[in-house]
Order: C-alpha cells, then structure tokens, then sequence
C-alpha cells in the first residue's frame, strides 16, 4: 500500500482523506505521490498512517456511495452538481464577510487585510475555472463517455486544470497559514469566527473536488483518448 498515491487511495475510500488530511498529507493537488513519499514529505511515521487506515476498513461501511464508483459522465455531473454548486453558493458569502472582517479589523491585525486579498483572488480563479469545465472540458468528457468520438484534444485543457488546482492549492495553503490553521482568536466577533469555519469548509471541499478530477476524472478522460 505506501507505493500506492494518496489519490488512488482515496479514490478507492474516502474516509481515508479525512485520515491525511490530520497529518497535512496532501492528496489532490499532490495525489500522485505514493503514501511512502507523502508520509516522509509531511515528516509522518507511515506505519502511524497505515494503523489509522486498517482503523477505518474496520469501521461500518458509509452509507453514502463513493463518487469515485461513478460512470465518468455521472461524475462529472456529480462534481458540477455538488462542488461548482457548493462554490457558487458560498464564494460570494465568503467575499462580503472577507471584505469587512479586513475592513474592520484589519488595522489591528494586518493579515486579515492579506487573507482578504488572497482569497479575492482565489475566488475569481475558481469562478473562472468551473467555467472553463462546464462549457468545454466537461461536455468533451461527457460526449466520450457516452461513446461518441473525442470533439476537441484534451491534453490542453487538462493541463491547464491541474496548473489551476496548483495554484489553488496555494492559495489555501497560504490561507491556513494566514489564518493559524482557520483558528479565530479568543475575542474574535461572529463574522470573524464565521469566515474562518468559512474558509475551513472551503478547504475541506476544494479538497475532495480537486482530487475527484485530478485521481479519478482527467485520468480516466486520458485513457479513453489513448483506447480510442
């Protein structure tokens, strides 16, 4: 299992995300690492990793179907469903209260002003980036696997997915450090505590939809181009 990625294995169960994800193991942007790799990059005892992983087999089977199990044009409609979904609903919110959290505590604690920034333009990139899937990569992908001909190359768009996600990745990473971790201080107001849970979920989901295209989407799209 540790010459495995971390994006295969969570590709196969989901509940294993949650596992790296407590030790900082990174398993959408940087999937393609096997465990080994990713437990020595994260300084993570590997055995530690896998006693956690036997843990979660252990456990009753979730009742909700992994999406991973999906035909590839239900994924897609999945992922557009749930994740654009979810990031069209919550950017938005997310930007009002980063925009008065710096405005009125930024003056005590410049890096709110930073976070502010940082994720206004994390926020335009990713409204960019579901567009670009849903009006051109996606529809290519859906048309191959309901069988019909590849319309368009692939290699080009997929490539400019996964520089995204990078750079989406960055962008959380350089949140959470602004942030201590989404931590609020202990006298923080409510819009404070309530962009911070905020930028937690954000993280969290970005995760599972980023891995979902970059383990499972574009390589199965990938291999069907090379099949064909």
């Amino acid at each position: 299992m540790i010459d495995r990625t971390v994006g295969e294995l969570v590709a196969e169960r989901p509940g294993r995300s949650r596992i790296l994800q407590r030790h900082g193991i990174d398993f959408c942007c940087q999937g393609a690492r096997t465990l080994d790799e990713a437990c020595d990059g994260s300084r993570v005892a590997v055995e530690a990793v896998l006693g956690e992983f036997a843990a979660e087999v252990a456990q009753p089977a979730a009742k909700v179907p992994n999406p991973a199990a999906l035909p590839l044009h239900e994924l897609c409609a999945y992922i557009v469903e749930t994740h654009h979904g979810y990031l069209r609903r919550e950017l938005p919110r997310l930007r009002t209260m980063a925009q008065q959290v710096a405005a009125v505590h930024g003056r005590h604690t410049p890096s709110l002003i930073e976070v502010s920034t940082v994720y206004m333009a994390l926020a335009d990139e990713l409204a960019s980036h579901v567009l670009k899937e849903e009006n051109i990569l996606f529809p290519a992908i859906v048309a191959m696997s309901c069988g019909e001909s590849c319309v368009m190359p692939l290699d080009g768009p997929i490539t400019c997915m996964l520089h995204e996600h990078d750079d989406a990745g960055q962008g959380l990473a350089r949140l959470r450090e602004l942030t201590n971790g989404f931590e609020p201080p202990a006298d923080a107001c409510n819009t404070y505590r309530a962009l911070f849970a905020g930028l937690l979920e954000l993280e969290d989901d970005l995760h599972r939809h980023i891995h979902l295209e970059n383990s499972v989407v574009f390589p199965q799209a990938q291999a069907m181009v090379t099949r064909a």
